[in-house]
């Protein structure tokens, strides 16, 4: 009978020990974290837009600029799950603008240059750029 609570003594210190070492962040502390998140993967598309936009048309091979449009889109999925963290207003600019520049790359004739890629998805990369930006400024990023 003595073993009765001895055992349930230490079955309740395990329990609360093993609730201690839960994670038990507030939703102001997950907020934040969220938007550091977001932040990151903002500040992951903005610089990779920026390297797809400082491609030089003049000299850029077709690989080149496949290589950076890949990073670009890469950098939308892992800013995809962060959205919900920007206003409904920039998550339409954002989501708009890379839409917008995944159509224009993709409706690319195979045979396409890179100085004839560049030309044509410019004006899709400088609208994610400004989207991107205006988003981040938001978070405060």
């Amino acid at each position: 009978m003595n073993r009765f609570p001895v055992i349930g003594v230490l079955c309740a210190a395990a329990v609360f020990g093993l609730s201690a070492c839960s994670d038990d962040s507030t939703p102001a502390e997950d907020a934040t974290k969220a938007a550091a998140d977001a932040c990151t993967d903002l500040s992951s598309l903005k610089g990779d837009t920026a390297k797809l936009k400082a491609l030089s048309p003049a000299n850029a091979t077709k690989d080149q600029v496949k290589d950076a449009y890949d990073a670009v889109q890469q950098d939308w999925q892992n800013l995809k799950g962060n959205l919900q963290k920007l206003k409904s207003s920039e998550q339409d600019a954002v989501k708009s603008a890379a839409d917008d520049l995944k159509k224009a790359y993709e409706s690319l004739p195979g045979d396409t240059t890179g100085k004839d890629a560049l030309t044509s998805v410019q004006p899709q990369v400088q609208k994610l750029d400004e989207s991107v930006a205006a988003a981040s400024t938001s978070l405060k990023c």
